[in-house]
């Protein structure tokens, strides 16, 4: 559809394509993200199980906490995106920084760094090197 007023056409995305957004590294956007991943899944595979979109929306957080502490600088944005398709969910958060996630040491001290083994317990994931940083990526599986 073409807005002759704005001289912009609008495209709508077809359901089967993955979808994405731009979020600033601060740690406001992981509750966006959150918000983002559950609306998405619900719209995409409306009869999926509750623990199946808990589990994206965690996974979603996780990958997102991580960009956000260990990915970004200040003033930069990451991107989310999310493909979702007959029981499977790809999660694939981008960011600027190469340095690739690495599992810490277990410590009862420190309330953080966790995030991998939690993904590891949830899906299979991994890192893809992009032109200007990293993507890291988890797959969902509805069981």
């Amino acid at each position: 559809m073409v807005d002759k007023e704005q001289g912009a056409r609008q495209l709508t995305p077809r359901s089967d394509q993955p979808r994405q957004v731009v979020l600033a590294g601060k740690p406001q956007s992981a509750h966006e993200a959150r918000e983002f991943a559950r609306e998405y899944v619900m719209q995409r595979e409306p009869g999926a199980a509750e623990d199946y979109v808990d589990t994206i929306v965690l996974v979603t957080s996780e990958l997102v906490t991580n960009s956000i502490r260990y990915g970004t600088e200040p003033g930069d944005s990451f991107s989310l995106r999310l493909h979702t398709r007959h029981g499977r969910t790809r999660v694939e958060v981008r960011d600027p920084v190469r340095r690739r996630p690495q599992p810490r040491p277990e410590s009862p001290g420190r309330d953080r760094g966790r995030g991998l083994l939690i993904l590891d317990g949830l899906c299979h994931w991994g890192v893809d090197d992009a032109a200007f940083g990293k993507t890291v990526w988890a797959e969902v599986i509805e069981k």
